[in-house]
C-alpha cells in the first residue's frame, strides 16, 4: 500500500507537451506510472509518442504512445484519470490547478516553482473547496517506489519498504532515499518549501500513520516558519509509529534569509535548534546531518525488529 498515489493511479500530465513535460513525463513512464494523457487545449487531439528507457528495477523499455486532451476534464472523461501533474509556468500554473479542480481530480501535483504566493493561496484554497488534493507548489511531487511516481522525484535511488517520508526540500528526499535505499520506502512526498503548501506534514503524518504498510516515518523540515513545532504537536497527539525527524539550517548564519522562500527565521523563532527541541520533546529523534537521521532510522528499525 502507499499514500496518494499507488500502482493503479492515472496520471494526467498538464504541459506534457512542453519541453520539461516531455522530458520528466518520459522519466515517470519508465518508472512505471500510469501516464494516460497530456493537457494542451491547442494541441488537442494529438498524441505523443515516448521512447522510454528501461529502469533498473525492470520497469519500462518499451514505446508507449499518449494521448493530448484539450482539457483536464476531457482527460478525465476518456480515461478516468485521478492525478495530475503541473507543469506548466507560473503565470499559468493557478488557471491549471484551478481547472484540475473544477474537473473533480483528486490530486493535483505542481512541480511549477515561481509562483506568486497569491496565486498559491488561491488555487490551494479553491482546490481543498472543491475536494482536490494539491501537493506543492514547487516541490518534486511523490513516489510509491516500485509502483507509481508523479513528478520528478529519481525512481532509480530506493526500492519499496516500509519507511515513510515527507520532507520540505527536494535535494534532502533525494538524499534520504539514497541513504535509506537497501530498507526502502511505502511513499516518498515531497510537500515544497514554499510558503504556502497545498499538504502539509500533518497531512501526510496522519496518512501514514493509517497506513498499514508504513512502519516508521521521517520527517524533514528546515528553517523557517512553525510547520514543524505545529507537526510535533501533532505527533504528540495522534501518531503511534516512530517518527525520526531532520532539520536543514542547523548551520545557517544569524540574519539571513536562504533557501525557499518560506525559509525565513525572526529571532529565536523558526530556528533549527527550535524545531528539534519541540520534536524532541514529543519522542522524535533528531539527526543534525542526513547521514546521523538514516542511521537513527536504522537503529529503531533494529530494535523494532528485535523486539519483535
Amino acid at each position: 500500500m502507499a499514500i496518494y498515489l499507488t500502482k493503479d493511479s492515472k496520471v494526467l500530465v498538464q504541459g506534457m507537451t512542453g519541453g520539461e513535460g516531455m522530458k520528466h513525463t518520459r522519466r515517470m513512464l519508465a518508472a512505471g506510472t500510469n501516464v494516460v494523457g497530456g493537457v494542451n487545449p491547442r494541441k488537442a487531439g494529438r498524441t505523443v509518442d515516448f521512447d522510454v528507457p528501461r529502469c533498473p528495477n525492470g520497469q519500462g523499455g518499451a514505446p508507449v504512445t499518449v494521448p493530448v486532451f484539450g482539457s483536464v476534464a476531457e482527460g478525465m472523461s476518456a480515461t478516468g484519470a485521478d492525478v495530475t501533474v503541473v507543469f506548466v509556468p507560473p503565470a499559468f500554473a493557478k488557471a491549471a490547478v484551478t481547472e484540475a479542480a473544477d474537473a473533480g481530480i483528486a490530486l493535483a501535483v505542481v512541480i511549477t516553482e515561481g509562483i506568486p504566493v497569491h496565486d498559491s493561496v488561491a488555487f490551494t484554497a479553491y482546490a481543498q473547496a472543491n475536494g482536490t488534493r494539491v501537493i506543492g507548489p514547487n516541490c518534486p511531487g511523490l513516489i510509491a517506489p516500485g509502483q507509481s511516481n508523479a513528478g520528478i522525484i529519481p525512481a532509480d535511488i530506493a526500492e519499496p519498504g516500509r519507511i515513510g517520508l515527507v520532507s520540505k526540500s527536494g535535494t534532502l528526499t533525494y538524499q534520504l532515499m539514497y541513504e535509506l535505499r537497501d530498507t526502502g520506502f511505502s511513499t516518498c512526498v515531497g510537500i515544497g518549501g514554499d510558503p504556502v503548501a497545498g499538504t502539509t506534514h500533518i497531512d501526510c503524518l496522519a496518512a501514514f500513520q493509517d497506513d498499514p504498510d508504513t512502519e516508521l516515518i521521517v520527517l524533514i523540515g528546515e528553517i523557517g516558519g512553525d510547520a514543524e513545532e505545529r507537526a510535533a504537536a501533532y505527533i504528540r497527539e495522534h501518531v503511534t509509529k516512530p517518527v525520526v525527524g531532520y532539520i536543514a539550517g542547523f548551520t545557517a548564519p544569524e540574519g539571513r534569509t536562504m533557501g525557499h522562500a518560506g525559509a525565513i527565521v525572526s529571532g529565536s523563532t523558526g530556528t533549527a535548534q527550535a524545531k528539534k527541541e519541540a520534536l524532541e520533546a514529543v519522542g522524535v529523534r533528531v539527526g543534525r546531518t542526513p547521514t546521523e537521521t538514516a542511521q537513527l532510522v536504522l537503529a529503531l528499525l533494529d530494535d523494532r525488529q528485535w523486539a519483535a
